[in-house]
């Protein structure tokens, strides 16, 4: 890439456009790491509590703060890639003018709901951080509701990067899981 296209009156939308693209592999990437560390972790808490007869007192704690790491920060995904399904079965109902009118609404409602996440998320991390979790008393509670506000943070960026640039091309990442015609 010469200098031109570094200088070039697009040089942001595409860099913002790029590092959406990484933050949103990124949000998929973990989000389904936790997801298999929780389908692990269920399961052997079952086999050695029912099997074995000697429960494990982590697995279930463990789990619940990986769902909600899973919950808020595949949330922004989800918002991404437009799969939220009423959302999305709603706006294929209606023509075009009341489609963009609804888009512009659910991106109202969005920046409302992310902004909020963000804010009291912060402030919900701040008042728990000094609290532990009973089975891991290293681990401050306030870590462990970190993915509220993070998940607001990255919900918002990926709403700026709806109204400014519009959805992401058909090349994007997002899209490579797509079904193709055979034929």
């Amino acid at each position: 890439m010469g200098w031109a296209a570094l200088s070039g009156p697009f040089f942001m939308r595409e860099h913002y456009r790029r590092a959406m693209q990484a933050i949103y592999v990124a949000c998929i990437a973990l989000s389904g790491l936790a997801m298999i560390g929780i389908t692990l972790m269920i399961p052997s808490g079952v086999f050695m509590r029912y099997v074995m007869n000697d429960p494990l007192q982590w697995p279930e704690p463990a789990s619940v703060i990986m769902m909600v790491f899973f919950s808020f920060v595949g949330g922004a995904a989800v918002y991404r890639a437009n799969a939220q399904i009423a959302v999305e079965a709603l706006m294929r109902a209606v023509g075009p003018r009341s489609r963009a009118a609804m888009q512009w609404g659910v991106h109202a409602c969005m920046l409302v709901i992310a902004s909020f996440m963000l804010g009291y998320g912060v402030h919900l991390c701040q008042i728990t951080w000094g609290n532990t979790v009973a089975e891991f008393p290293w681990l401050s509670v306030g870590i462990v509701y970190m993915p509220i506000p993070l998940g607001g943070l990255l919900t918002l960026l990926f709403i700026v990067e709806k109204i400014w640039l519009g959805d992401p091309p058909k090349t994007d990442v997002m899209y490579s899981d797509q079904a193709v015609d055979l034929e």
